[in-house]
């Protein structure tokens, strides 16, 4: 019955893994609080973020969704949609949100949130946590992250355990490595934040790399290699 199939994506998603970096998200239409649509009608031109969550009506999805909507605006700041997917139908959303707002002391939550009581996203997109399960038996979805382009191309998944709440901040961190890697010649080093120095790429050499980074400095090594080139961030 459903049980089995269930654990049995569970074993399919464990061999295939989930969706790889470059590839095009799907294009999924999907029922949320905010009606039905397509994925890729709601990411539109800009970029989008499709974060899940195990249940309705547990601690750690609403502490995260409650901390989603007091930083919608530095996401939208940066031209990024949000949505959400959670294992329930979109009357436990609605009822749910009542608890989010009232956690986070908010007037409203802005974003979609996907239902999918049938697991059938959760299982497509290889979101199941094999470790968690529900009062039934059944896996719990795991907390993924997936970042997508305007390109409509997954340019970022995380994938954490249902027991281990994210941290916002960076996502926002790696919107802004994302968007900025996407258009200008350089990698973030570790810990980056907006408005520190980054590397210059590998493939950018001599005079290209002079004449794009005037202020460009190497760091020299044991090896006496010169791959270590920083640079103020490109503006």
């Amino acid at each position: 019955g459903y049980q089995r199939r269930v654990q049995e994506a569970v074993v399919s998603t464990q061999s295939t893994g989930t969706m790889k970096l470059g590839e095009v998200f799907p294009n999924d239409e999907v029922s949320t609080t905010a009606g039905t649509f397509t994925l890729h009608e709601y990411f539109g031109e800009g970029w989008g973020i499709f974060f899940t969550h195990p249940a309705d009506y547990t601690p750690v999805c609403t502490t995260e969704l409650s901390m989603v909507e007091k930083m919608a605006p530095e996401f939208a700041k940066r031209n990024v949609k949000l949505i959400a997917l959670s294992c329930n139908s979109v009357d436990d959303h609605k009822g749910w949100s009542a608890d989010i707002m009232a956690h986070g002391g908010l007037q409203g939550v802005s974003f979609p949130i996907i239902e999918d009581p049938s697991r059938e996203l959760a299982v497509k997109y290889g979101m199941l946590d094999p470790e968690e399960k529900d009062n039934k038996g059944l896996p719990l979805t795991a907390r993924a992250v997936f970042i997508v382009g305007p390109d409509k191309k997954l340019k970022l998944s995380i994938l954490y355990p249902a027991t281990t709440g994210r941290n916002f901040d960076e996502l926002i961190r790696v919107i802004d490595s994302l968007q900025l890697t996407a258009y200008k010649k350089v990698a973030t080093p570790a810990n980056w934040q907006a408005g520190g120095d980054c590397m210059v790429l590998p493939s950018v050499k001599g005079e290209e790399a002079t004449t794009l980074f005037p202020q460009m400095r190497i760091e020299q090594v044991p090896s006496g290699k010169e791959y270590m080139r920083f640079t103020p961030q490109p503006q």
